[in-house]
């Protein structure tokens, strides 16, 4: 039967990490790391525009924090409508120090944004709105044409008065308050908000730093957007929970010129990020041999590879081309995760190369596991995801009778543990199927959705139960 932990075993968490909060993490950094960079921001990924200390960041999350509290109250939720820039890091942060639950979103580009906004604004009641001047005029009488957002309160960061982070106490908050709520895609259904708390938030940051060996001194650098989990937590938070610095640029400035990204990891020598797929596919195609000539990628440390399918043929074209740059082949680390998860399920190592698999592809459609040669008529290649958090559980379940899988066989994968989000926001139906269920009537499980199976303790997903093509 296909049920598996963490052969590492449990690790306590070392003293500089452990904090009842993201809140209290963050004033330690302030205390403790108070002149050190906290985090960058590139303007067009090039040019420096904004940057921060430990301290300042902290001094206006606590002015932010006393304006949001005397417009509502502890447990409101503030919808977040920024731009890429760290006006949305002092943004999340300024909600949580004012015990508040954030919802992270995106300012609307046109029209057609406008009812995700609306489903979002409705589903989560918040009753503020934080954004920017900027926003603000640009939105205009728009805001008075949707129903969820016009009775309001919306303020402009740049508007709070200063003087006001000396009002500031810092609020009664516990490991299993909610956070914020990291609302999903929407393509199949409606956006529902899965709450994250505290707690969530502070075990799948110990399972990442573990998983990739990162610590205080690790340089982050990432275009991904922080209204996304993977750009949010995998990124942002945890640089501060690491008590590192972070380079933050935004997804156009990658997308228009993707070499920018590698430019910075070799500027300021990141050793981690993140991407999905398609962007170090993009940066193996794109980045010419002249503008390979300037990099210096050896202190690249953990390149995670999360947030869709690992392709096998993407990591052979990204290690041979960027090679001469100095970039190792076993810095990249194909991780699984969701939102349902906090973030990260399982994670490769950066010490080993990625595990590759080659398999028949009609078997794999029939839910079986079968180890073919790659000449194969029906070979398909598949990669390893990495092996399941130190405190969590993993299982592989056929999804028609809701028992065990038998080894070699493919089910849904099931997960257990405290990165394990408590819930969605005002839907405990939904809550009960995919969060709550149960295995022999023991749970409460975490129901991915996603296909996979287990070979030598790493994970392997093959595919989604209800795969959806959206034209």
């Amino acid at each position: 039967m296909t049920v598996k932990k963490n052969s590492r075993g449990k690790t306590p968490e070392q003293p500089q990490y452990q904090a009842e909060s993201l809140v209290h993490l963050l004033r330690r950094r302030a205390q403790q790391q108070a002149d050190d960079l906290a985090y960058l921001f590139l303007h067009n990924g090039e040019e420096e525009s904004q940057r921060y200390s430990y301290a300042e960041l902290d001094a206006l999350c606590r002015r932010s924090a006393v304006r949001l509290k005397q417009l509502g109250k502890t447990g409101d939720r503030v919808l977040l409508l920024f731009p890429q820039s760290l006006d949305y890091v002092v943004a999340f942060y300024s909600c949580l120090y004012a015990g508040m639950i954030a919802v992270p979103a995106y300012p609307p580009r046109s029209s057609r944004n406008l009812p995700r906004i609306q489903g979002i604004a409705e589903d989560s009641d918040a009753s503020i709105v934080l954004t920017t001047e900027k926003i603000l005029g640009q939105l205009g009488d728009t805001i008075e044409q949707i129903p969820a957002l016009k009775d309001r309160h919306w303020i402009a960061l740049s508007q709070v008065e200063t003087g006001l982070e000396n009002q500031w106490e810092i609020p009664e908050i516990v490991w299993d308050d909610v956070a914020f709520l990291q609302y999903t895609s929407g393509s199949t259904s409606a956006p529902k908000g899965v709450m994250v708390t505290h707690g969530n938030l502070l075990s799948n940051e110990k399972w990442i730093r573990m998983a990739a060996g990162n610590h205080e001194k690790t340089v982050t650098v990432s275009w991904l957007p922080l209204f996304h989990d993977l750009g949010l937590i995998g990124m942002m938070i945890h640089s501060m929970y690491l008590g590192g610095k972070c380079i933050l640029m935004s997804p156009m400035a990658f997308i228009q010129k993707p070499v920018r990204w590698l430019n910075a990891l070799s500027k300021y020598q990141g050793n981690y990020t993140a991407a999905p797929n398609f962007a170090y596919d993009l940066c193996a195609r794109k980045v010419t041999q002249e503008q390979k000539q300037a990099l210096d990628l050896s202190h690249w440390k953990v390149a995670m590879n999360a947030a869709e399918p690992v392709n096998a043929e993407t990591l052979e074209l990204f290690a041979e081309a960027f090679k001469p740059c100095g970039y190792q082949p076993e810095v990249m680390c194909p991780w699984y995760g969701l939102a349902e998860g906090t973030l990260i399920v399982s994670a490769g190592s950066p010490n080993d190369l990625p595990i590759i698999k080659t398999v028949d592809s009609v078997a794999l459609e029939l839910r079986q596991f079968i180890e073919v040669e790659s000449i194969h008529q029906q070979a398909r290649q598949v990669v390893a995801c990495g092996v399941v958090g130190v405190d969590d559980e993993m299982v592989i379940v056929d999804p028609d009778s809701l028992t065990l899988s038998p080894a070699g066989h493919i089910g849904e994968v099931w997960v257990k543990g405290p990165s394990v989000a408590v819930g969605y926001w005002n839907r405990p139906e939904a809550t009960i199927e995919s969060l709550q269920a149960k295995l022999d009537g023991k749970g409460d499980y975490l129901r991915t959705g996603d296909l996979g199976f287990i070979i030598d303790d790493d994970l392997y997903v093959s595919g989604r139960i209800k795969d959806l093509v959206i034209i």
